[in-house]
């Protein structure tokens, strides 16, 4: 960049170009390296980011589950489909809308996505960080 800037530099000496012609080059320049930078830093792979599921009951009986999203999406469909096939547990999963959760994943979604807290003090949140 440095040569392009003392290119610029040497139009304007010679007077091909003016001072004010000159300065809207430079910073284009400077802009156009500012863009190649950030493409060039290293950004979090949304993959290498972890879905966390948190359920905290009013009787105590909580849950932590901390999975890759590499491997959720996997464990999704695999696992509603095996909840879906298991008549005592049919009933939690039946109305559970798993495409929209995957949905989700697939845009990228980051932060909360799910916030249920219920009337007798249980939540339930789903973040991916």
């Amino acid at each position: 960049m440095k040569e392009e800037i003392a290119r610029v530099l040497t139009l304007v000496q010679e007077g091909k170009i003016d001072a004010d012609k000159g300065s809207e080059l430079i910073q284009v320049l400077k802009e156009k390296e500012e863009a190649g930078s950030k493409l060039l830093e290293k950004p979090t792979k949304y993959l290498d980011k972890t879905l966390k599921i948190r359920v905290l009951s009013a009787e105590n009986d909580n849950v932590t589950v901390n999975l890759p999203i590499k491997l959720i999406k996997v464990v999704l469909m695999a696992g509603h489909s095996i909840a879906a096939s298991i008549p005592q547990s049919e009933k939690y999963v039946k109305d559970l809308d798993i495409n929209l959760i995957i949905e989700a994943i697939e845009n990228e979604l980051d932060g909360q996505i799910v916030d249920i807290k219920s009337a007798n003090g249980d939540t339930v949140s789903v973040i991916i960080e």
